[in-house]
């Protein structure tokens, strides 16, 4: 099943009528394909949905997660600071109003993709760990992801990135951990650690 099947997919299940999802699936296919958009892309969602049907189980709140994948990243521009808070609000903005998921837990679940803290709420604690997922990739693969970002920011010259990125780096490490569920944390937390270290060494 592709990407647009799974949406198709899920949005029916939720409440949204059959005419409506075409259009639907057209616009967040638009946002995501946009030239500015180098790594946070339909690939990315590709990828945090692989990770999200191996650990399908895992989750209380399957639709939920699932629905917060397809927008954590609607908004996104590197101007501003406010891009989860207002792809939560589209997410929100367009659910049915007899929708059957939650729509409170939607919107902290994509809000919650900013700054990536543990929360109470487990399924929550997935979905961020399925957004940094990349982090923990080998070496070769994780530069490709160091690159995309550096295209995503490219208005901005060095002397303004670099000091931007080493902050964003040194925040991840000096969390306790990187990733917020115990699967995560055993399987991924080391590389993750040591691809920051890594790039920070670059900068």
């Amino acid at each position: 099943m592709n990407l647009q099947q799974r949406f198709e997919k899920l949005l029916l299940k939720i409440g949204f009528k059959e005419s409506k999802i075409t259009l639907l699936w057209h616009d967040l296919q638009k946002v995501y394909s946009a030239k500015s958009r180098h790594y946070h892309n339909l690939t990315h969602l590709e990828e945090m949905i692989a990770l999200y049907d191996n650990y399908h189980s895992e989750l209380e709140f399957p639709d939920e997660v699932l629905y917060a994948i397809f927008y954590h990243d609607y908004v996104y521009k590197v101007t501003r600071k406010d891009n989860e808070l207002k792809s939560a609000e589209h997410g929100l903005s367009i659910l049915p109003f007899n929708t059957k998921i939650d729509k409170r837990l939607v919107f902290n679940m994509i809000c919650a993709t900013q700054l990536h803290h543990h929360n109470e709420n487990e399924d929550t604690n997935w979905l961020i760990d399925f957004d940094l997922k990349i982090l923990s990739k080998d070496w070769e693969d994780y530069k490709i992801y160091c690159d995309q970002i550096r295209k995503e920011y490219k208005i901005y010259p060095n002397m303004l990135y670099k000091p931007g990125r080493k902050k964003a780096l040194q925040h991840f490490l000096e969390n306790s951990s990187i990733y917020q569920t115990e699967v995560f944390r055993i399987k991924y937390e080391i590389k993750a650690r040591e691809n920051l270290k890594a790039e920070l060494n670059l900068l």
